[in-house]
């Protein structure tokens, strides 16, 4: 079972309904033990200082993710397998970590490419969650 924990900022419209089918069906065949993530979605202004904070870059972006493990401590084979005794709470479930992402940094990506704001939702929350994982894109 996936759990999605979902917070965002009242002003801005994302469908939580359709944010938490995708996460469970993008982790479906990508983890094979029951796991929580929380996705956030914020203004400019609040991912602005989470990216001052934490990565020290003055500006703001798209999205951000923080593991609750080391990524590189984390295999995508321990993830598969379910073996991540370290890792995992005594309930069992393996918390994979939170995904922020900045509604109106969504919103002005799928305008550039001609997307609707949800679907570019959906790709930042993906390369969220690879991350999460521990897996990294050039």
């Amino acid at each position: 079972m996936i759990n999605v924990l979902i917070y965002k900022e009242s002003r801005f419209p994302a469908d939580r309904e359709r944010i938490s089918k995708f996460v469970k069906q993008y982790l479906e065949n990508k983890i094979k033990m029951d796991a929580e993530v929380c996705v956030s979605i914020v203004g400019d202004r609040k991912m602005r200082h989470l990216n001052s904070q934490y990565r020290h870059h003055e500006d703001t972006t798209d999205v951000l993710s923080f593991p609750l493990t080391d990524p590189q401590i984390s295999s995508q084979l321990d993830i598969q397998s379910g073996f991540s005794p370290d890792k995992s709470a005594p309930d069992k479930y393996l918390r994979l970590g939170d995904i922020v992402i900045s509604y109106p940094q969504a919103v002005m990506e799928a305008a550039q490419g001609n997307l609707m704001v949800d679907t570019k939702i959906e790709e930042l929350i993906a390369h969220g969650l690879d991350h999460l994982m521990g897996i990294h894109h050039e």
